[in-house]
């Protein structure tokens, strides 16, 4: 799971980051039903709260995504993974999916300008979830985003969330629900038994 952050953030993102706890607090309430099906769940804690685009190493999360990647790759071998992002980590997960274990992104609420890259994603799987409340990321772009990957993605699908905001605190069971199934479809795994 990749949290969010802000554009520009150079202070280190720690217990008070309300991107990550909300991350952390999400991870905690889908935990079990990816666990029992058989899916591990990790929490990447950014170095740096901002995307920070003009940095010298490229924006800040990715190289952290990256480091997290192999982390994974380490631990488990070559398993396939699905990056699972909010807002600014959806942004992350769709610049580090083209690390060959990534089977699919699972966007919520994502921040996807107008001309972000979308070759990342060729061969994979990309579901986006927002709202139409939304006042932090636009709707109309996750949707222009999802109209574009369609042509590169092995699938790419749009749910509108209907009237919530970007914070995810409306409708709190249709996004977990969301990120569990879409998770374990793109990872090959059914879903847990009573859900």
């Amino acid at each position: 799971m990749l949290h969010g952050g802000k554009a520009d953030g150079r202070t280190p993102v720690d217990d008070r980051s309300a991107s990550w706890r909300r991350s952390s607090w999400m991870m905690t309430h889908i935990g079990g039903r990816l666990t029992r099906a058989d899916v591990a769940v990790w929490l990447l804690r950014y170095s740096l709260r901002g995307w920070n685009a003009r940095a010298a190493l490229g924006p800040s999360p990715v190289p952290d995504a990256r480091w997290a990647l192999e982390q994974v790759r380490e631990r488990y071998g070559d398993l396939p993974v699905v990056l699972l992002g909010h807002s600014m980590g959806a942004r992350t997960a769709v610049a580090v999916a083209d690390d060959p274990h990534v089977t699919g992104v699972v966007a919520l609420a994502p921040w996807l300008p107008p001309d972000e890259p979308n070759g990342t994603l060729r061969g994979r799987r990309f579901a986006a979830a927002h709202g139409r409340s939304d006042r932090i990321t636009s709707l109309r772009q996750t949707r222009e985003f999802v109209r574009r990957a369609e042509g590169v993605a092995a699938s790419a699908e749009l749910v509108d969330m209907g009237r919530v905001g970007h914070y995810m605190f409306r409708d709190i069971p249709a996004w977990n629900a969301f990120a569990v199934s879409r998770s374990l479809a793109f990872a090959g795994m059914p879903a847990p038994s009573g859900d």
